[in-house]
């Protein structure tokens, strides 16, 4: 069975970092993966310089990194680092003091609630759901 990676423990200067990033290119959302699932924390940066991406896959020392597809030759390549569930939170608790944006509002929400109303195995009482339900349009109301 493969180990779970669990994420670095991160210098002020590195989530300070990534947090800025996040803030300017990226996103805290919460997202599905296919139509029928629950949703999960995603976190995720996109930009053009893949070696910025490198550095915070790197140093976080989780997540992925994929390429977007280009449509016209005008186009700049275009990189995305993504991580999500577990992982993401375990970022999200290092990176949170130093967000600036509405983000930061978001992230508190998550660290606030989202494990409590999250089962690890995906099964949900129906007062868990009703709970998950009422915190996904809560955070969804948080934006810019």
């Amino acid at each position: 069975m493969a180990r779970y990676k669990q994420t670095s423990h991160l210098k002020h200067t590195d989530a300070a970092y990534i947090a800025g990033l996040i803030d300017g290119e990226g996103t805290i959302t919460l997202s599905k993966r296919h139509k029928n699932e629950n949703r999960q924390l995603v976190i995720s940066i996109s930009n053009n310089e893949k070696d910025i991406l490198d550095y915070v896959l790197n140093v976080a020392g989780v997540g992925t990194l994929s390429r977007k597809r280009t449509y016209k030759a005008s186009h700049a390549v275009n990189f995305t680092y993504k991580v999500s569930n577990r992982q993401a939170y375990s970022l999200l608790q290092q990176i949170t003091p130093f967000l600036k944006s509405y983000k930061k509002e978001r992230a508190l929400l998550v660290l606030k609630k989202y494990l409590a109303l999250t089962p690890r195995n995906g099964k949900y009482s129906k007062q868990i759901a009703l709970q998950k339900d009422n915190f996904v349009t809560d955070f969804f109301k948080i934006t810019p």
